[in-house]
């Protein structure tokens, strides 16, 4: 096996729970949010920044890959540990988000997925076969099997069809694996909020015995008490011994929310995306720093915060660079928000050994019971 799974720890209160994920490039104790680096690299940020704030894995992005510098020329670098120089843990998606929030001329049959590049306009098709090429090529330890997502609202009728595709799809992904021993591949839960699509999804999926699962088509427009309903419910359909990977999440809630019920790993690019708009993530909520209240302001960013933004740079420093569209704005909010969510999940981790989760969650959502869904 590419990867092993250990949980050492539960809370007694809730479903969450403290693991250790073992891959080829490293040990992620988890629950963990790993940063996005869709392009291979994490925007802003350089690999030695990501170690230097305890990022222990981070994404790369198979469409983006395979459309800008193509996978054939990662492979010829090494692969994307070499040819970006991050020597920990990887995970690649399998641009099937991509295919479906980029473009709206795509054309999806049970073959695969015929899209336009967002690039240039030139006509490309993704299928199960291709996609685990290009991850194949690519090399990261962890690799998740292409699959349809599904938009919200939707019907019924079109959750049930993208679901199906995406359960055949996964079986293809398994047939055409290129490296099972280096690569672990996660097979992909859809069926939006129906629970008899959940379910079904779910138990198709674990009886093909994926290293891991990750939870597909949520936190895509639904109202955050949907989301909350559905995952209550989609994490206890999955193994216990299997890591659980809540896709395209990022904000406090939802990461919290999400180990509160048992997921074991989120990705997302709202820290930096919110960096690159002016905005820091901090303990007292989103603030928007190029406001005129903060001109003279000569505090931190979060006197709650350690990292070397906070320590070294002021409030009103950081608006003159915003207002005056200078690039080291991004990034001492970029380190500031991926050094807030990655201790935020380091300290979700103690709390869940130490069993206090519930109250540790408290503090971060006060406004939110989440011991009404279980």
């Amino acid at each position: 096996m590419a990867i092993s799974f250990e949980i050492v720890a539960r809370c007694s209160q809730t479903g969450a729970r403290a693991g250790l994920l073992r891959t080829p490039h490293g040990e992620i104790k988890t629950p963990v949010f790993m940063p996005v680096g869709t392009q291979a690299t994490v925007k802003a940020m350089t690999p030695n920044e990501l170690v230097a704030i305890n990022a222990q894995i981070i994404l790369g992005n198979t469409y983006h890959l395979y459309l800008r510098p193509g996978h054939e020329l990662v492979a010829q670098g090494g692969g994307l540990h070499e040819f970006m120089n991050w020597q920990r843990p990887i995970l690649t998606d399998s641009g099937g988000f991509q295919v479906f929030s980029l473009g709206g001329t795509n054309k999806i049959g049970n073959e695969g997925v015929e899209f336009r590049s967002h690039i240039d306009g030139s006509s490309h098709f993704f299928t199960p076969e291709k996609v685990m090429e290009i991850e194949g090529n690519l090399g990261a330890d962890i690799i998740m099997a292409f699959d349809q997502c599904t938009p919200w609202p939707c019907t019924h009728q079109f959750a049930q069809e993208a679901a199906a595709r995406t359960t055949a799809w996964a079986r293809r992904c398994q047939e055409s694996q290129l490296n099972p021993q280096r690569q672990a591949l996660f097979g992909i839960m859809q069926g939006g909020t129906f629970r008899d699509l959940r379910e079904k999804s779910a138990a198709e999926l674990v009886e093909m015995d994926f290293p891991g699962y990750g939870i597909g088509g949520l936190s895509v427009g639904e109202p955050k008490e949907l989301v909350y309903e559905t995952l209550s419910w989609c994490v206890d359909l999955l193994p216990q011994a299997k890591p659980r990977y809540l896709m395209g999440v990022g904000s406090p809630d939802f990461l919290l929310t999400g180990a509160y019920f048992g997921v074991d790993m989120f990705d997302c690019v709202l820290p930096t995306r919110l960096a690159r708009t002016g905005a820091a993530m901090t303990s007292e909520g989103r603030l928007i720093i190029r406001n005129a209240q903060y001109t003279r302001d000569f505090g931190p960013l979060d006197p709650n915060c350690s990292c070397s933004v906070c320590t070294n740079y002021s409030r009103a420093y950081i608006r003159h660079l915003v207002n005056a569209k200078e690039i080291l704005a991004s990034r001492l909010l970029s380190y500031h928000n991926l050094f807030y969510l990655l201790k935020m999940m380091e300290g979700a981790r103690q709390a869940i050994i130490e069993d206090n989760f519930v109250q540790y969650c408290r503090r971060y959502l006060p406004q939110v019971d989440l011991e009404n869904y279980r």
